[in-house]
């Protein structure tokens, strides 16, 4: 039973995150994209390779060349994804600026709307 990989796969890997983010400028060649790299082209061969089965490149031939290029629009995922991590965090700095701003433009209040006297002091 064949293990489908799925977008999450291949951003988890550093080099494919470096890979996406050349293509992202401009479509390459092997050779050109392992230049980037100190490993084996077989080495990112192999990681283009997960690239392409998660749908984020394609690979074209030109004569003997194999250019690949960016899918950019199959990362919609991703954000999708993390979009509602965005969500939670702006409602949570939304209400600490809120705290921040309603505790230092007003005394504090007692539950029954009074402000609280400051503490005595033991002489």
């Amino acid at each position: 039973m064949e293990t489908r990989r799925d977008v999450f796969q291949a951003i988890a890997d550093p080099t494919r995150r470096k890979i996406i983010g050349l293509l992202a400028r401009q479509s390459m060649n092997l050779n050109r994209i392992s230049d980037n790299f100190e490993m084996s082209r077989q080495a990112v061969s192999l990681h283009i390779k997960i690239l392409q089965e998660c749908n984020l490149i394609t690979i074209r031939k030109y004569g003997r060349e194999r250019i690949c290029e960016a899918k950019l629009e199959n990362l919609n995922e991703v954000h999708q994804w993390t979009e509602q991590f965005g969500i939670f965090w702006s409602q949570k700095l939304k209400a600490l600026k809120h705290v921040v701003e309603y505790t230092s433009t007003e005394p504090p209040k007692t539950s029954k709307n009074r402000p609280i006297d400051p503490p005595k002091r033991n002489k």
